[in-house]
């Protein structure tokens, strides 16, 4: 990489920088303009001379004056004036879109949330067939009980995000309700298997006494209220026996 040598002229003309510097300050509302903070070669005859920027609401700025000098002039001139972060500055926090902003719990009722172009979550489901082609209508039927018969299905890449989701969350198989259950989910009654390929992994709970009643929750998921879990039968109650001397009731081990 090569680098340009410091133009002298370009270089001593600090006042010059530091009036483009003010101008646009002004312009922009009063920002001020601080202290000189050096002077960088951007090429033959070309330097950038750095002004802090005063404003509290610009931390780690500083105004960027560039000045040129065309070959043989005495006096160069302002190419451009912005204002620029540091390494140290205040940003915004990088934009984004409205679709992507939205997280679980925010679309209240009454509220729409259409599906986006191409969103790589759903693929084309089983649309087709012509209403009076009896070969068709049947095919239609089969489909729908397969629980096809729908515009878009769920893609590969959609199911895999949610069982991420879900094997993440309050339901999967590394919380700690689960690590102390005394068995997991796939082997409790009260266990209802998803169909289709998630059913491999996930299910719902059917139990009113667990905290994941009505929740999809990993195999490997449990709780206290496993079906395997029955009460423990109480001791027999020892027999009375009657005290012959005083006449009352005891109770022996």
């Amino acid at each position: 990489m090569t680098v340009s040598k410091l133009d002298a002229v370009t270089a001593a003309a600090v006042d010059l920088a530091r009036e483009a510097a003010q101008e646009a300050a002004d312009a922009a509302g009063d920002f001020g303009v601080g202290d000189h903070q050096g002077v960088v070669a951007e090429g033959e005859r070309i330097v950038t001379h750095a002004f802090a920027c005063p404003h509290p609401g610009y931390v780690g700025w500083h105004w960027a004056v560039t000045l040129v000098r065309a070959t043989r002039a005495k006096t160069p001139t302002v190419n451009e004036v912005v204002l620029l972060p540091g390494d140290e500055a205040l940003l915004a926090q990088p934009w984004v879109p409205w679709a992507e902003r939205i997280a679980a719990g925010d679309l209240a009722p009454g509220m729409l949330l259409p599906l986006g172009d191409n969103d790589p979550r759903v693929v084309p489901g089983y649309t087709g067939g012509v209403e009076s082609d009896d070969d068709a209508a049947a095919t239609r039927v089969v489909v729908h009980e397969l629980g096809l018969g729908r515009e878009r299905l769920l893609s590969t890449y959609g199911r895999s995000l949610a069982a991420e989701r879900w094997n993440a969350g309050v339901g999967g198989p590394d919380v700690a309700q689960s690590k102390l259950a005394p068995a997991p989910c796939g082997t409790c009654a009260f266990f209802i298997r998803l169909r289709g390929s998630m059913g491999g992994t996930f299910g719902a709970c059917a139990n009113e006494k667990s905290p994941s009643d009505g929740h999809v929750v990993n195999i490997e998921h449990g709780c206290g209220a496993h079906s395997d879990v029955v009460a423990e039968a109480a001791a027999p109650l020892p027999d009375a026996l009657w005290d012959t001397i005083s006449g009352e009731i005891s109770l022996f081990d």
